[in-house]
């Protein structure tokens, strides 16, 4: 399989106007790799050209939706090997632009979130417009629970969708919710068993495609300018202090425990 196939495109048709983004690493859980936020990138650009489409169903191969950053090979990007070196912050954010130019689709995107979003995927999944869950999978920001600080603007995504304080209470303690309670919090607008995730997402897809299409990307776009909706200024900011944490013994300490598969024991440094 090429790097190109780690996320594939699935363009609209006369017959049916939505595209399809498919997250295709199964066998690593769709995790943050470099070839796979490589394709993902590739993939969008793909998408945003696709005339036919008026919605984008976004998904993932498998029984997972994405495990964020893949934790035991890379946390930051390095630069090109013939460019200069990056900035701790400037690697951390290097993580997440190509997740974040899911940003500059103009159509609709309905998330088919077919398993398990946490981390980087979780905050991967907050920036599609519409989100369709699998009511038996986990979702959240476990950052915290790594002494790793959010990254992907998930502390500027997550209170505007489910308010502060249930935002607080999930960042702070790490902990993932089932999709039932997903719902209940806005997570979701809607949980369904694993088989059926995809087919809701594409029948959601398909209404809005009904829709005039002019006017819904203009009242996209309109809602996302009354909510100054600034994802990618928020990620920037956040990476400064991702970084700071990934310096912190906390953290090694929490990458330990992940490995050791045990309970981390943080002491504040």
């Amino acid at each position: 399989m090429s790097n190109a196939d780690a996320v594939v495109y699935e363009p609209a048709s006369a017959e049916r106007a939505v595209g399809v983004l498919r997250l295709n690493r199964p066998d690593n859980r769709n995790s943050m790799t470099g070839e796979l936020l490589d394709a993902f990138a590739l993939a969008v650009a793909d998408a945003r050209r696709d005339k036919l489409a008026r919605a984008i169903v976004l998904t993932g191969s498998g029984s997972c939706f994405s495990a964020g950053a893949d934790l035991r090979s890379q946390i930051q990007r390095d630069g090109d090997a013939d460019g200069p070196a990056r900035m701790p912050h400037e690697g951390s954010f290097a993580m997440y632009t190509a997740f974040l130019s899911l940003l500059d689709v103009e159509v609709p995107v309905v998330g088919a979130l077919n398993g398990h979003a946490v981390g980087g995927g979780f905050g991967l999944a907050l920036l599609c417009d519409i989100r369709v869950g699998n009511i038996e999978a986990r979702y959240g920001a476990n950052f915290a629970r790594l002494g790793l600080h959010s990254g992907l603007g998930i502390s500027y995504t997550l209170p505007r969708i489910v308010g502060a304080s249930n935002a607080a209470e999930l960042l702070y303690t790490g902990r993932l919710v089932q999709g039932a309670e997903a719902l209940r919090m806005g997570i979701l607008s809607r949980a369904v068993v694993a088989a059926e995730v995809v087919a809701t997402a594409l029948e959601i897809a398909t209404e809005i495609a009904k829709s005039a299409p002019i006017a819904v990307r203009m009242m996209k776009a309109t809602m996302k300018q009354n909510l100054g909706w600034d994802v990618a200024q928020a990620a920037w900011n956040e990476a400064y202090a991702q970084s700071a944490t990934i310096a912190t013994r906390d953290f090694q300490e929490g990458m330990a425990a992940l490995l050791g598969k045990r309970e981390p024991v943080f002491e504040g440094r």
